[in-house]
């Protein structure tokens, strides 16, 4: 059971138990509120057969004092084990999200964006918060206390039994009627709520472009068009729900009718007496409270099935595994027969073979599309391959585990990421345990100083979100500076001068050439001053290996080689 409310609900094991807890706790406390009816109950018994005596009188203030202990003590339990536990699970929840999307492939990142996933960890998790701590256990709770009530009246009158309680299968069975209705709407809802998010987000951040190009009104309209979206659907959705939940709970109301109407029948036939009448008017007065409440909570657990749908949409993806013991000998790179598609179908690599030397820089060129940035991703084995092998020193690394063998690079992206924090903490994620003295250095390495050096607080000067107080060479700088901290033994190079002025990019090049060393070189690059340089060239083209070889070598036999190289010289003496 615990396994199955695991996945019915996106739960850990421990959230599981708790919600079974949260479950009892809340039947407990509709039964205790049970107690007054019965002590009432029995006080109108004394009151019909002649009064209450000072002894009684005693009892029942003692039972009163009873029944306010009890229901405190078991409120204090149910309030503990439902609301306390829920917000332990949601955070363990939102941690698990955390983890599983550190170790699935980045293939799954192709198919969600940011605000979608960004809206299942917080928004599908505020959502289940409330359903775990205010829904679930109190319908299961109503459901189990109420079905033993209903017991219990039949050994009293079954025909007033069922008088009271006929309405409560018609009552679930409209609600359960609508779950499709309901998951329908909600769905939609939830569809709105992310393209809004979307819009909103995309106008933060492209808000420079929108001014630069007078369209802020033009792409106002369409997000006001979204907010629009979304309210209506949520409209419909809370109309949708309080259609099915209201007819519900009227049909509650009815129990109260028919228990009444029946009781009379049946006290002037005299198939019952006044307080049998009496108690049955009061059960019913309060075994339909919890229900009416019960009944919205059915409605609200039926929409969260949208909200744990998505949420196992991520738990249930496949990660990638692997050994954690490294076997490798050197660190040559190998691509032998490598074919690669993303999730769209389209293939991006065909047959793609080639071996990057350790001790060489070897340069990845080509048209654009090519495949040259999904080559030096697919040697960190950011994706999978679906045919051929990649290896590490010999070692496949589809066997080794992810982070263990990232253990083995440095990378410099072409679209650099940065912390809001300090110039000195952001270099520092190369290498977390270094001292002060390396991340500066790193940073001396990386040409970090010029630009460091004139900032208020130097390189304890924040960057602002994503280094937006630098410019872009500058915030490349300090990705290559994490590089330089780094010292790993493979070094990836996407496009790592793309940012830079000539000055820099001459000084960049020559740290690197300290830098790379005895380590294996894998450099994207458009510019053919960077190219250059390398020991080895292999140029890419509508994903196969069209030529590789040396740079001399391609320019004398080549013919995409030193056709780009020739367009370069073109480009380089054009003038306005």
């Amino acid at each position: 059971m615990i396994q199955k409310l695991q996945r019915r609900f996106a739960l850990s094991r421990q959230g599981a138990i708790d919600l079974i807890k949260g479950c009892l706790a809340c039947v407990l406390q509709d039964l205790s509120f049970m107690f007054p009816v019965g002590l009432l109950y029995q006080f109108v018994l004394d009151m019909m057969a002649g009064g209450v005596n000072g002894s009684r009188i005693l009892f029942y203030l003692a039972g009163c004092a009873a029944c306010l202990v009890l229901i405190f003590v078991v409120t204090w339990f149910q309030y503990n084990a439902t609301y306390l536990a829920t917000y332990v699970e949601s955070g363990v929840r939102r941690i698990s999200l955390a983890e599983q999307l550190r170790k699935i492939p980045l293939s799954f990142f192709g198919k969600k964006d940011l605000a979608d996933l960004t809206n299942s960890i917080m928004g599908d998790c505020a959502t289940l918060e409330t359903t775990f701590s205010h829904y679930v256990p109190a319908l299961f709770g109503s459901l189990i206390s109420t079905t033993l009530v209903a017991v219990c009246l039949l050994f009293f009158n079954v025909k007033m039994a069922l008088a009271a309680i006929w309405v409560l299968p018609v009552a679930f069975a409209i609600t359960l009627f609508s779950a499709r209705i309901q998951e329908y709407f909600n769905r939609k809802a939830v569809a709105a709520n992310v393209a809004l998010e979307k819009g909103v987000q995309e106008c933060i951040e492209s808000m420079q472009d929108l001014k630069a190009y007078n369209a802020e009104h033009r792409y106002l309209t369409g997000l006001y068009r979204k907010i629009d979206e979304s309210e209506k659907r949520h409209i419909v959705t809370e109309l949708g729900t309080a259609l099915f939940v209201v007819s519900s709970t009227l049909i509650l109301k009815f129990g109260i009718a028919t228990t009444a109407l029946t009781g009379s029948v049946l006290l002037i036939r005299g198939e019952i007496d006044i307080p049998l009448f009496f108690m049955f008017l009061l059960v019913v007065s309060r075994i339909y409270s919890p229900l009416e409440g019960a009944l919205q909570n059915l409605a609200a657990v039926i929409s969260s099935r949208t909200n744990i749908s998505r949420m196992n949409e991520i738990l249930d993806h496949p990660v990638q595994t692997g050994s954690k013991d490294l076997t490798n000998k050197g660190y040559d790179i190998r691509f032998d027969h490598v074919g690669f598609s993303y999730n769209t179908g389209e293939t991006i690599l065909k047959d793609v073979s080639f071996t990057a030397k350790q001790g060489e820089v070897t340069a990845l060129v080509g048209p654009s599309g090519g495949g040259k940035t999904t080559v030096s991703r697919l040697a960190a084995r950011f994706w999978d391959i679906q045919r051929g092998t990649i290896t590490v020193g010999g070692m496949d690394i589809s066997k080794v585990d992810p982070e263990t063998l990232l253990s083995f690079y440095s990378i410099v992206f072409q679209d650099v990421t940065l912390f809001n924090n300090t110039i000195m903490e952001n270099i520092r994620i190369g290498r977390k345990d270094a001292t002060d003295a390396e991340v500066l250095a790193a940073a001396r390495l990386a040409n970090c100083e010029e630009f460091a050096l004139r900032l208020p607080d130097g390189y304890n000067s924040m960057i602002g979100e994503n280094g937006c107080e630098l410019s872009g060479g500058e915030r490349q700088r300090i990705s290559i500076a994490r590089a330089f901290l780094k010292d790993a033994p493979i070094i990836l190079l996407d496009e790592a001068t793309a940012s830079l002025d000539v000055e820099n990019e001459t000084l960049i090049q020559s740290a690197l050439s300290r830098l790379i060393k005895e380590k294996t070189v894998l450099v994207i690059a458009h510019r053919m001053r960077t190219v250059s340089g390398a020991d080895k060239v292999v140029v890419l083209s509508e994903g196969t290996v069209a030529e590789q070889g040396t740079p001399k070598e391609l320019l004398q036999s080549g013919t995409i080689y030193p056709h780009m190289a020739g367009l370069q010289d073109i480009s380089q003496s054009w003038k306005l």
